[in-house]
């Protein structure tokens, strides 16, 4: 940090390394999700492709429901995360 004008203002590698944690911290929020996404999304192409179901709508529900699942199951971690976030962002404004 930099003092102009009596201001604190961040520098620029202060700033990308501030969006750099808050990148890499969605993408470690949102991995379970997307993962889980990703499999019931592929399961349920395979089991239509087997049973020769060509229903544009099948696939919804299940992914739905699992990602529901999966948001309940991995609330505490990603809230973990997000607050561990957040005392970062809170400490680099604290401590100037």
């Amino acid at each position: 940090m930099k003092i102009e004008q009596g201001i604190l203002t961040m520098t620029g590698p202060e700033t990308l390394d501030v969006a750099r944690d808050a990148i890499w911290t969605i993408v470690i929020v949102s991995s379970p999700l997307m993962v889980v996404g990703l499999v019931v999304g592929v399961v349920v192409s395979l089991f239509q492709a087997l049973t020769q179901i060509q229903e544009q709508t099948l696939i919804y529900v299940p992914k739905i429901l699992a990602i529901f699942a999966t948001m309940l199951l991995a609330l505490p971690f990603m809230a973990d995360s997000l607050h561990a976030h957040m005392l970062r962002i809170s400490s680099r404004i604290i401590g100037g």
